[in-house]
């Protein structure tokens, strides 16, 4: 383009060198605002030294806006995972919900049957199951059972919304610093949650949906009607389901009387019901409820003094209409009943064959030997077990107290007879042609490597079978088993009773396998009943209340199992050990008895089986450690609590059966034995 003025051509206008600031270029003719596009240079700019080492500069010093973008960034994600956490929990929230209970039935009380077991009279021994009473008005109960299970199972009842916060952190603390679990999170309206509607399983989902139920509660009802529900359906032991319910079966009143130590005692049930059963163990219950009022006074329910005045008055407990130790009996027939009749709904009668009044003498025969002094020689244990004719068992007692220790050592216990599994290696001699005044030699028996030994460790010499088993000769019972076979010994034990595995080793014949003691005693009845094998048992029959027949017992003729010459050796033989031998402890004015005695190694255990008037009973003492007993051997304390048992059960039995078939009686006349007749002809040509 030519210029009018001058007719020359324009000249070129001079551009101005950029300046840089930080990393961008302006134009000094141009805004200096960083929004504007930079002019670019002829020449390429060179970048600042600043900025060409901004590696090494940042690590030192953060351009401005770095912490700014760091919460922003944190704040975003912080929300995103919120928001997939929301989600997951709908999601949980949902999937849980759709398998809660119905809650429909709530007020409805859904009565569970009861069992009740009546001894061979009609005496009620027990009643297992449920024990129902009217639903009582929260208005109604005393304040102090009321602020007593408050102030143990949940203080902030009223101030919480169904999910005690506080209260669960309390609890984390109180568990982190103890190293376990000592206190339980859970509030009262998650309790009655659990308890109306959920199982008793541990899973996160049934704890979300006790968290749901919980929560639907407490926006349903209100909290004095939670408290009400509560109190009204809770399992307080014993069968008893709500406060009316305990107090009726515990102190034989209504609730609205409970004074102030009964209340805390029906309180301190909650935790562990039949742990601290004040039926089960008294003291512990007592132990429960004082902790139970210090609490309450901790938290200003009551006062000292009326602490005080609690300890004061003395509780009384309703006691069962059976013995104690009858429980053993009847833990022993429960899983019976439910073989035999199912899961039923409805309440169940059912006739056993145990007597009350022979439980009672079992009970006390044990009470009365067992003392202090002799658990001073870990002889702390005991068990009794007695059976009828047919089998039927008249007294079981599992130990000395069912309230200390509900293991049954008289069914559950398996320990070694010693010597008295010996009458059974005897009567496989007799049935072999040997008879009680045979001659065997007590001498020292090898076996490969093993030599058994005698209990003084001396040697008779020439004895008869008969003197061997009542002084209980160990290497004259080793000699018949080799002698007629150890598979035939232990077919014999099998064939009376015996059911247990019986190892045919060499030392068999001292009771090295191990046994029941109501296996044991129900091999010895056939010695007192005829010779027919006698299955153990305690039902006769089973009924519904007021209803059918369920089940009976089959009367079926028994097995005759010992021969009557047999059987008639083997009675001398028994009568002799009572009489002369080892069990003279366990002898009864006025009756033919015979029996067994038996200690194993280190006198870990001791038994003795007897039988008198075609009633048999058996007794094992010992401990439950195994610890070695201070020389406490079965013609000792267990003799001894045979004969008060049976001395006290002959006395006051019903009249005996008539039907009954007993031994025949065996004339002391020596039978011919060629073997030992070779034995004493060898002995006089030695002479």
């Amino acid at each position: 383009m030519v210029n009018k003025r001058s007719g020359k051509p324009p000249a070129k206008k001079a551009r101005r060198k950029p300046i840089t600031i930080g990393k961008r270029s302006y134009s000094a003719n141009k805004s200096s605002s960083p929004k504007k596009r930079s002019v670019k240079s002829d020449k390429p700019t060179a970048k600042p030294a600043r900025a060409s080492r901004a590696g090494s500069k940042s690590s030192k010093k953060q351009p401005k806006g770095f912490w700014s973008k760091v919460f922003g960034k944190t704040v975003y994600w912080s929300l995103v995972m919120s928001v997939w956490a929301g989600l997951i929990g709908v999601f949980v929230l949902v999937t849980y919900a759709s398998d809660l209970p119905d809650t429909s039935g709530l007020w409805q009380v859904e009565r569970r049957p009861s069992v009740t077991f009546l001894d061979r009279h009609g005496q009620v021994i027990a009643v297992q199951g449920a024990a129902y009473a009217p639903p009582v008005e929260l208005g109604k109960l005393p304040d102090s059972l009321i602020d007593a299970i408050l102030s143990v199972e949940d203080r902030r009842f009223y101030d919480h919304f169904g999910v005690d916060i506080i209260g669960l952190a309390r609890a984390m603390w109180a568990n982190v610093r103890a190293g376990h679990i000592v206190q339980g999170g859970s509030t009262l309206t998650q309790q009655l949650a659990k308890n109306l509607f959920l199982s008793s399983e541990r899973t996160y989902k049934r704890k979300a949906q006790e968290l749901m139920l919980a929560l639907w509660l407490e926006q349903k009802f209100s909290k004095d009607e939670i408290l009400s529900l509560y109190l009204n359906r809770v399992y307080f032991g014993r069968g008893a389901w709500g406060v009316e319910a305990a107090a009726l079966s515990y102190f034989g009143k209504p609730a609205i009387d409970l004074d102030l130590g009964e209340a805390a005692m029906i309180a301190g049930l909650l935790k562990a019901p039949n742990r601290y059963s004040p039926t089960s163990d008294l003291a512990r219950a007592e132990r429960r409820a004082t902790i139970v009022l210090d609490v309450m006074v901790k938290t200003g329910k009551i006062s000292s003094e009326e602490q005080e005045r609690a300890f004061a008055k003395p509780i009384l407990v309703k006691p069962v209409k059976a013995t104690p130790s009858a429980s053993y009996f009847v833990d022993w027939l429960a899983p019976q009943v439910r073989r035999r009749v199912g899961e039923v709904k409805t309440d169940l009668i059912v006739h056993t064959t145990l007597d009350l009044t022979a439980q009672r003498a079992a009970e006390r025969a044990l009470a009365k030997v067992l003392t202090a002094d002799q658990a001073k020689k870990n002889a702390n244990q005991g068990a009794l077990v007695a059976l009828a004719p047919d089998g039927g068992v008249e007294a079981m007692a599992g130990g000395k107290s069912y309230a200390k220790s509900q293991f049954n050592r008289a069914t559950q216990a398996k320990r070694q007879p010693g010597s008295a599994f010996k009458p059974f290696v005897y009567l496989a001699a007799l049935e072999n042609g040997l008879g009680p005044w045979t001659i065997r030699e007590d001498k020292p028996v090898t076996i490969g490597d093993w030599t058994p030994r005698n209990y003084k460790d001396e040697f008779k010499g020439k004895i008869s079978l008969k003197t061997a088993l009542a002084t209980s000769v160990n290497t004259v019972a080793v000699q018949l088993t080799e002698e007629v076979g150890r598979t035939r010994v232990a077919r014999t034990a099998r064939r009376l009773g015996m059911d247990m595995p019986i190892a045919t080793t060499r030392s068999m014949s001292l009771g090295t396998n191990a046994t029941s003691l109501i296996e044991l005693t129900s091999a010895y009845a056939p010695f007192a009943n005829g010779g027919y094998r006698a299955q153990p048992h305690g039902i006769s029959k089973i009924s519904v209340q007021g209803g059918p027949v369920l089940w009976q017992r089959k009367q079926i003729p028994p097995s005759k199992v010992i021969a009557d010459h047999e059987l008639a050796g083997i009675n001398l033989m028994l009568q002799t050990v009572i009489t002369e031998g080892t069990g003279r402890r366990a002898r009864i004015a006025g009756y033919e008895a015979g029996g067994k005695t038996g200690t194993t190694n280190r006198f870990r255990d001791a038994w003795f089986i007897g039988y008198a008037g075609a009633e048999t009973a058996g007794v094992w003492v010992g401990d439950d450690q195994n610890r070695p007993m201070a020389q406490v051997t079965g013609g000792g304390l267990p003799a001894q609590i045979w004969q008060a048992y049976m001395s006290e059960w002959l006395k006051k039995r019903p009249s005996p059966n008539p039907a009954l078939i007993m031994a025949p009686e065996i004339t002391e006349t020596p039978e011919e034995d060629p073997l030992s007749d070779l034995l004493v002809s060898l002995s006089e040509k030695l002479e």
